[in-house]
């Protein structure tokens, strides 16, 4: 404890080398009679889903937010959202793993560059141990329907408890959709395969007690994860694959081709050693990554230099690498831009459609047998198992409802196509917050970047309902519209509306409007992120349902600091804490010269 002694002015004073917490200090903290006011007033918050966005949320909000009850709610029984539900056979992240993690949380030892989807699960759950983010998760737990209250200015949530049947109804002042894009099952649209007799699996809900080998396997698809599969499956003991792809692809390069060079796909213990003993050598390798994957934009704009470069590459590429069978090739090889569909590099995927014991099908599907599927010139292909790589549904809104202002659903705001405010909330939707909504994922560069990024902007507006008495907030229509017309605008320029099915577009990836990526590059959409816009958006103030403007300043409070009243609140000298100081650069001498030298210098 300091010294207190009597100063010149008869005030208490302390030891300035002792800590700061004197009886004088201690005592100052509770001298205000009156009650005191919490300048942050009490809120719920639920979270849908535990995957990378749910986690960030349940590791921020608890960290810059106080008074609030958090709870996530997760459908599967383990965190990790895609990285849960993906386990089939070659499943891996297709962009450099050290550029697929929180920039808080570095993960040295990824034993791939591109690493598998349980050592993603791993790292993942190995972040929720760190932040203890598990005390906020509720599992087996799925979201069925959000309601708006208007006048309680509250969303009333149904959700099924998967274990018990159990049907709980919670309520929430804010409700973050953390529930991302694709992880609703879309199953192939073929007569009698839900009847058939043989082993049926989507490639989101993989059954590992079938036994592969020597078997006879169709696999459909030719998008992200047939790329993936058809590899693994291709090496398994006896088996002969039945490919059915019917969707041109370019396969690229590998992405960060240029590190890999130097590094490998498998990454070595020495090297991975080095990573975890050398922050600055680690922070080196993971910036050169980033900046590889941030240079790449311009490849998105339609006829650009980049465009045709990448376009020749990649045919000289698919043809060098099927040159046994041309055949392939020529069903393979896109009329569209590069980047029309999402660009996948698909190590192993060409060199497995050339091996004898795949054949390559792109002959349609007409129906499926007990044990086969019959194509529609009449040929039977006869299976022990079958594999569904057939993506998922990408429409906008969420499975479950969710009904906002007047009783309109947010199925029937999305008709024919979603329009939101920066990706992240639309009008109608009070406190509804989404990570990862319409238009958010990113053609080129970091995407967990995004994530961040978007939850720290939503925790800004929670805060601003608390600090502020905002019983709630929605962006106003015409900003809405703005951003809309913005889209629009941004999008005729690119390669994304070429002739080319994706997820990227409305309607189940036929239509004429991109709904799933942002409009512009990552770095692009994590300036528009940095500082809300506070007048982009509509707001009810706690007290004004009654017709009488509340104070408007009311969240000043009583006058004190609430670190002056509880000392586990905060420090009473925390602007002189190293890292919050904003210390102004100095002129290096040279610049310096060059002013005083200026005639207004004096």
């Amino acid at each position: 404890m300091a010294t207190v002694s009597t100063g010149v002015a008869g005030q208490p004073s302390y030891t300035p080398n002792e800590p700061a917490t004197s009886q004088y200090l201690e005592v100052s903290r509770v001298q205000p009679k009156q009650r005191v006011v919490e300048n942050f007033r009490p809120m719920s918050v639920i979270v849908v889903g535990a995957g990378f966005s749910g986690i960030y949320c349940g590791i921020r909000i608890p960290e810059r937010l106080r008074n609030v009850q958090l709870t996530i709610y997760e459908k599967n029984a383990g965190v990790g959202g895609t990285w849960y539900e993906n386990r089939y056979p070659g499943c891996a992240c297709d962009i450099p793993a050290h550029s697929y993690q929180y920039t808080f949380a570095p993960n040295p030892d990824w034993s791939q560059f591109y690493a598998p989807a349980a050592e993603i699960r791993e790292y993942l759950e190995s972040v929720v141990r760190r932040y203890s983010v598990d005390r906020f998760i509720k599992p087996l737990h799925k979201v069925i329907d959000a309601r708006w209250i208007e006048d309680t200015s509250q969303w009333h949530v149904t959700i099924e408890n998967l274990r018990t049947g159990e049907i709980i109804m919670d309520q929430a002042d804010v409700v973050i959709s953390a529930r991302g894009t694709l992880n609703e099952m879309s199953w192939p649209d073929i007569p009698g395969v839900c009847d058939m007799k043989i082993p049926v699996m989507h490639s989101a809900a993989w059954n590992d007690s079938v036994d592969f080998k020597n078997k006879k396997i169709g696999v459909i698809g030719g998008g992200s994860s047939a790329i993936q599969i058809i590899p693994a499956l291709r090496r398994v003991p006896g088996a002969h694959l039945s490919c059915f792809i019917r969707s041109k692809t370019w396969i690229s390069r590998p992405f960060g081709d240029s590190v890999m060079k130097t590094l490998g796909i498998e990454i070595s213990p020495e090297q991975r050693k080095l990573f975890a003993t050398d922050p600055k050598h680690y922070l080196d390798f993971r910036t050169t990554i980033e900046r590889d994957g941030n240079s790449m934009h311009h490849l998105t704009l339609k006829d650009s230099q980049s465009q045709r470069l990448a376009r020749d590459d990649f045919t000289s590429l698919m043809r060098e690498k099927l040159a046994n069978k041309p055949h392939i090739f020529e069903s393979l090889l896109p009329n569209f831009s590069v980047g029309c569909r999402r660009l996948t590099p698909g190590p192993g995927y060409l060199e497995a459609l050339a091996e004898d014991n795949v054949d390559f099908i792109n002959t349609p599907i007409s129906k499926a047998t007990d044990t086969g599927l019959v194509l529609q010139n009449g040929e039977e292909k006869e299976l022990d198992i079958l594999v569904c790589a057939t993506g998922f549904q990408t429409s906008a809104p969420p499975p479950f409802l969710v009904t906002g202002k007047n009783g309109q659903t947010m199925q029937q705001k999305f008709d024919p196509y979603p329009e939101t405010y920066l990706s992240l909330a639309t009008d109608g939707f009070p406190n509804y917050f989404m990570m990862l909504g319409p238009n958010a994922a990113i053609g080129t560069g970091p995407l967990t970047t995004m994530i961040e990024r978007t939850g720290d902007y939503i925790i800004k507006c929670i805060r601003k309902l608390q600090k502020e008495n905002i019983s709630s907030m929605d962006p106003k229509p015409v900003r809405v519209k703005d951003f809309s017309q913005v889209i629009e605008k941004y999008f005729k320029d690119t390669v994304y509306l070429d002739n080319c099915s994706s997820w990227y577009k409305s309607k189940g990836g036929k239509g004429d409007r991109i709904t799933g990526v942002w409009p512009g590059s990552a770095l692009h959409a994590m300036e528009s992120l940095r500082s809300p816009r506070w007048e982009d958006f509509d707001y009810v103030y706690d007290g004004d349902k009654g017709g009488i403007e509340s104070n408007r300043l009311a969240w000043l409070g009583n006058g004190w600091s609430i670190a002056q009243i509880d000392a586990g609140k905060g420090e009473l000298a925390h602007f002189l804490q190293p890292g919050l100081i904003d210390i102004p650069a100095e002129p290096f001498p040279e610049d310096t010269l060059k002013f005083r030298q200026l005639p207004f210098s004096h």
